[in-house]
């Protein structure tokens, strides 16, 4: 008998949660850990949300349109990716598409000569920030969406033009709104996506896309389960998929709107988004609203520096570098030789090893012994754990329960000042 005949009588191995690991373009992705979602387009000019695809191109003409300065805004809050929608479910498309001629050429913008896409990506990698591209698939100005085989066609000539035009993508959004009773070629897709631009990451609703890279958190709150696992289950297919969590910097709204101030988030609210995102091992995505001058407004911008002045405040630099980890069964402790004032605890685990931790406590020495004053389950790529202000020379990170050896990247205590 052959070898290859005695490998075809072998069962296959099941799929093991502890055994899946991320892909090294994922692992650098959840690094970023924050990024900023912009919405701009006919909706800016006409106080909506959601567009019909019957907008005059003529609408879209803002007078000062400045990508660095949204670019720069963004990179002050901590934002390390940008994510432009290039076209929204009203179809109007950012960029001079040979596809339709509703877009941008149609517009008075520029004298028609603008190119939204172009200005971003350039904006943000003149800033040091990745570039991602989100596609509407439903698109509700296009004759053609009403025959699937026709749309496919467009969808995918106009992502050709995204992904060979604009130099790297790091993310790719597909939306799954307004898709009810309509069938989409995602196979085509994702194989036109893949074909140019085979580092880029996906994001879809676990139950969209079976081929997503990064799946949504679930909710547009700006929050994540405390036990947040990056692998999921899809359909008996266990996959690495780490969550998102897409949130408007103004309550309720991704488009900008006029007489507007009050739904501005305060920055309480963003920091705690923060500690229930980034602080649960997903990714933050600040949703941004230029106005219809072209600008994110004086109190937008003020509010994202003001928030990464915070962050930054609170939790400094870090520096772990993802290779470096401890590993033992023993707690990983922190010693001064004078007492430290501290009310939250920073843990990060080494995914590249896979997420192993599924049950542990922080605790200080304290008049004898050790108190816990925090305790959780899953750790994932950063938990943050707030507890009320503490003063102690050791505090501790006991692993309780974990699938095999942890491997723990990073353990820190900061001081937020009791907030």
């Amino acid at each position: 008998m052959t070898l290859a005949a005695v490998a075809l009588t072998l069962p296959l191995a099941a799929q093991n949660f502890a055994d899946m690991r991320p892909s090294p373009q994922q692992v650098a992705w959840q690094d970023l850990e924050i990024g900023v979602l912009i919405h701009f387009g006919p909706n800016s000019f006409m106080d909506r949300e959601w567009g019909d695809g019957r907008a005059d191109p003529q609408v879209f003409n803002p007078t000062a349109l400045d990508a660095g300065q949204w670019v720069a805004a963004a990179k002050s809050a901590g934002a390390r990716y940008v994510v432009l929608v290039a076209k929204h479910h009203d179809g109007f498309c950012l960029w001079p598409t040979a596809q339709t001629p509703y877009s941008v050429k149609a517009s008075p913008w520029r004298n028609g000569h603008g190119d939204l896409v172009r200005e971003v990506a350039d904006a943000a990698r003149k800033r040091g920030l990745r570039f991602g591209i989100y596609l509407s698939p439903w698109d509700r100005h296009e004759p053609r969406y009403k025959d699937n085989a026709a749309y496919d066609d467009y969808y995918r000539k106009e992502l050709t033009e995204l992904v060979t035009g604009y130099g790297e993508i790091t993310e790719f959004w597909l939306d799954g709104a307004g898709s009810e009773g309509h069938v989409y070629d995602f196979d085509s897709y994702v194989k036109t996506l893949r074909t140019y631009q085979p580092n880029a990451l996906i994001f879809a609703d676990v139950g969209f896309l079976r081929y997503g890279d990064i799946r949504w958190v679930g909710n547009e709150s700006g929050f994540a389960p405390e036990e947040n696992w990056n692998v999921v289950d899809r359909l008996g297919y266990l996959r690495w998929r780490p969550a998102e969590a897409d949130t408007p910097l103004r309550t309720g709204h991704w488009f900008w709107h006029p007489n507007d101030e009050k739904s501005l988030k305060p920055l309480a609210e963003l920091l705690d988004t923060y500690d229930k995102t980034v602080g649960r091992g997903a990714q933050l995505m600040i949703g941004l609203a230029p106005d219809k001058r072209g600008l994110l407004p004086e109190s937008d911008v003020a509010r994202l520096h003001e928030f990464g002045a915070e962050i930054q405040r609170i939790y400094g630099e870090e520096r772990e570098g993802p290779e470096m980890f401890w590993s033992s069964s023993a707690p990983l402790e922190i010693a001064t030789a004078q007492p430290m004032t501290f009310d939250r605890a920073v843990t990060m685990e080494r995914l590249s090893g896979g997420q192993r931790v599924e049950r542990y406590a922080i605790e200080a020495w304290d008049a004898g012994r050790w108190q816990v004053l925090a305790a959780g389950t899953t750790i994932g790529h950063k938990k943050i754990d707030i507890f009320p202000r503490t003063k102690a020379s050791r505090v501790r990170l006991r692993i309780i329960e974990a699938s095999s050896a942890p491997q723990i990247r990073m353990f820190r205590v900061c001081d937020g000042g009791g907030r």
